[in-house]
């Protein structure tokens, strides 16, 4: 096997990969005896077909065959010879059966960037401090007082009010053409959780079963709702249903409602503190460790293989059209534009890539290794999330595509534990922040 490597970019190298005659006949040989006793042709028994005339028929889909098979046995070989580290899969290209015999290909690949990491240790990291005030309880009360609602039918005249449900249709338009993807009939508006955004939900303050009304919202280009960014929106609505929430006292009987096990109210204040501080403690920690690669990104100094950011970036896209998928939507039928979103999500897809090797490099050099039980505990860990054994899980992650995601993801978070543990936490209050729009999900497709 003869291999040129030509070198495109910094990262990117041109296989030009030759397979001598002595390899690729035999191959061609074993593929048109498989033909022969397979194909029908007429004038020919089965497998008495002269190689001449199966040539002339089948040469196209037999050499195709062969060469993937080819490229297939040969290809890791040719990245060992050459001590290549490759990332991500080729791009095979001019596949070509020569007069000579031999079979030439040439593999576009892309090569892990070689980079010095310095200083990675003993990083010193800005974070807010991890609080839990009264307020924050109080809320979370007010919603568990709304949980324990008692649901009632409103009574004839009652004026809709935040916390009751109502049931409405709907239907959206534009510059007076109708937007097929906003309208529902039926849909349930659970009012002050600003489900299809704050504006909405306000027009129907003061409203009453059965009314049918007519208004306009101007929704700003930053909605994050693509259907509606950008755009004035008039919306027929028509009350069909109402009902009221009768909040219960807050009170010992309430908490003991929660959970048997309270003795009263502070019991139950006291859990509720308890689960604020957790999740915030998972929070933070997913926060800390973005921060550390964002330092350590900045710290250094390497480019990105472009197929793996472009893969990175497939990979981005995919999880947008199945969130658009379960609103009903795609994203020609959202205004959105390919090529846009590809560009949108191109820096944050090379954070990513640099991300990754930024911990493998990490990982090489304290000789991190990922042992049975890290695994074990990952499997534990989303068999607790999602209910099941954990020899479901270990079944599912039998296959090679399932299996090595989940293995690097794993690995990553063991180098990121290390990282924090080097890492010094300085507190620090943040800045006030502005008020932030309010989110709103794609209004569901009939």
């Amino acid at each position: 096997m003869n291999v040129a490597v030509e070198n495109v970019s910094d990262l990117t190298r041109k296989l030009t990969i030759t397979l001598p005659a002595e390899t690729v006949k035999p191959a061609l040989d074993k593929a048109y005896a498989k033909a022969n006793k397979e194909v029908s042709l007429k004038g020919f028994r089965r497998g008495k077909i002269p190689r001449q005339v199966l040539e002339q028929n089948f040469r196209a889909p037999i050499e195709n065959e062969v060469g993937e098979q080819l490229v297939q046995d040969s290809y890791f070989n040719a990245v060992d010879q050459e001590k290549l580290d490759t990332v991500v899969h080729p791009e095979i290209h001019e596949q070509k059966f020569n007069e000579d015999g031999s079979f030439t290909y040439v593999a576009m690949v892309d090569v892990r960037p070689v980079f010095e990491l310095k200083d990675y240790k003993g990083l010193e990291i800005e974070m807010p401090p991890l609080t839990v005030t009264d307020a924050e309880v109080d809320l979370e009360l007010q919603r568990i007082r709304r949980k324990q609602a008692a649901i009632q039918t409103a009574p004839e005249g009652h004026a809709i009010v935040m916390d009751d449900l109502v049931t409405v249709d709907f239907q959206g338009f534009h510059e007076g053409k109708v937007l097929k993807e906003v309208h529902n009939e039926n849909y349930l508006i659970d009012m002050g959780t600003n489900k299809l955004g704050a504006d909405f939900e306000q027009k129907l303050l003061g409203l009453h079963l059965g009314d049918k009304t007519l208004y306009e919202i101007d929704f700003p280009a930053s909605y994050p709702n693509p259907v509606l960014a950008g755009k004035k929106v008039e919306f027929k609505v028509d009350v069909k249903e109402v009902k009221i929430r009768v909040m219960p006292e807050l009170d010992d009987e309430l908490a003991k409602d929660v959970d048997a096990n309270y003795a009263g109210l502070e019991d139950l204040k006291k859990a509720i503190r308890d689960d604020l501080t957790k999740s915030r403690e998972l929070a933070r920690q997913g926060d800390l460790d973005d921060r550390i690669v964002t330092r350590l990104i900045e710290m250094t100094s390497f480019e990105a293989p472009k197929r793996l950011v472009n893969y990175e970036i497939q990979e981005m896209l995919k999880q947008t059209e199945e969130s658009l998928k379960r609103s009903g939507l795609t994203i020609e039928s959202v205004g959105l534009d390919l090529k846009e979103l590809v560009d949108r999500n191109r820096g944050l897809a090379e954070q990513r890539v640099k991300g990754d090797f930024i911990l493998k490099k990490v990982a090489e050099l304290e000789d991190i290794k990922l042992a049975d039980e890290d695994m074990e505990r990952g499997y534990q860990r989303i068999a607790g999330q999602y209910n099941m054994n954990v020899e479901e899980v270990k079944s599912y992650f039998k296959r090679r595509e399932e299996l090595l995601p989940f293995m690097n993801e794993l690995h990553n978070e063991k180098v990121l534990n290390f990282l924090r543990e080097q890492t010094k936490i300085i507190e620090k209050e943040p800045e006030p922040a502005a008020e932030p729009e309010t989110a709103a999900e794609a209004p569901k497709a009939e």
